[in-house]
């Protein structure tokens, strides 16, 4: 049995781009953990990283544990033998055809399924949301019936948690965290005497999130009396004339990448925004945006939202709806660059970096 666990592990890890670093030790007793996230090769969505593969090298690196990117297709009819202690399944990335035979086989041969979930897919309101956006009725069937089927459910903020004590599931939080090395050091240094540019970051579906910034951006000068603009990077798919757009080069859409061309354009921005308006769906997110601006050297001003509760203890500044707030907010985060951007940076690298988390493990049952 160790032995095929060995022989499949050795033959998964020849196949991986060297930046997934998937197994330790493959001639180890130390069980073996599959994942199903998106994509393959190295190249997965920004979740994934964030999520799981960085987290899945930590703990290969440990030594606890050999890890392997699964294909759950080849798992579940039988073609991939291998006999993996633990499978984690990221969201919705199991497929849904696929689902019942991968969980008979987890029955029989006595492997751990453990669902990964970071957003909230079961209140109503939020369900609708996303079938408006990219997910299909099959997607969104595919994460309930993997979470509710699951051993352990791993998810990212206590208001998540709620949310799925609320269905009947069980979870635990691990916060989400960045990867060690993949960020820099200090604040920002843009231009003095360019423009004065902000920041907001994020995935192609925050449209109504972006529209909160309208009125805080309209003739916002900072103290000098230097014209302040907003730049987008993904967030919306439409063009307006009241943000600038700055555009992602081919491929930087694979996150190590697009966290390089963030911090090869640092310099570009005074602060980073994190606009949520208030729905369900919003106040179940995690506080990773500010996280990523910290690393990137920019001070935060976020929405004074669940996600962001208590980043103010470290840096960071919260506005109300209000422009006024935000406006306020974002000319304290000017005057204030170098002292918000240390202490914000010194608070993630004390607790909120990637290693290999007690909880983490415990989910995973080791």
């Amino acid at each position: 049995m160790t032995s095929m666990r060995s022989r499949v592990a050795r033959f998964l890890s020849s196949q991986r781009r060297p930046d997934d670093r998937p197994v330790s030790d493959p001639t180890t007793d130390a069980p073996l953990v599959g994942f199903v996230v998106h994509g393959a090769g190295g190249v997965h969505p920004a979740s994934a990283h964030i999520r799981v593969t960085g987290r899945m090298s930590a703990l290969a690196v440990s030594g606890a544990a050999r890890v392997a990117q699964v294909d759950p297709v080849r798992w579940a009819d039988g073609s991939d033998t291998a006999q993996i202690d633990v499978l984690l399944v990221q969201r919705d990335a199991f497929p849904l055809a696929s689902l019942d035979a991968a969980l008979e086989r987890a029955r029989r041969e006595g492997t751990r399924i453990v669902a990964e979930v970071d957003d909230d897919f079961f209140s109503q309101e939020a369900r609708a949301r996303l079938a408006r956006a990219e997910y299909d009725p099959d997607r969104l069937a595919a994460v309930e019936r993997v979470v509710r089927a699951a051993d352990a459910v791993v998810t990212s903020t206590e208001p998540l948690r709620a949310v799925l004590a609320a269905v009947g599931v069980d979870a635990v939080v691990v916060p989400n965290a960045v990867q060690p090395g993949m960020w820099g050091d200090g604040p920002s240094r843009p231009d003095p005497a360019g423009p004065r540019r902000v920041l907001y970051m994020g995935s192609a579906t925050h449209g109504d999130d972006l529209a909160l910034l309208r009125p805080v951006f309209d003739g916002l000068v900072d103290d000098a009396g230097r014209p302040v603009r907003l730049e987008v990077v993904g967030v919306t798919a439409g063009d307006a004339t009241w943000f600038d757009r700055l555009a992602l080069p081919e491929g930087a859409t694979h996150y190590p990448d697009f966290v390089t061309f963030l911090r090869a354009h640092a310099d570009r921005w005074s602060a980073g925004v994190a606009p949520l308006t208030g729905d369900r769906f919003n106040d179940a997110k995690s506080d990773l945006k500010f996280l990523e601006y910290a690393m990137l050297g920019l001070p935060f001003v976020g929405s004074d939202r669940p996600s962001y509760a208590g980043v103010d203890a470290h840096g960071g500044l919260l506005a109300s709806d209000d422009p006024a707030s935000w406006r306020d907010s974002l000319l304290t985060a000017f005057r204030e660059t170098d002292e918000r951007v240390a202490r914000a940076q010194a608070y993630v690298r004390a607790e909120r970096v990637v290693t290999d988390e007690r909880d983490w493990r415990a989910a995973l049952g080791l």
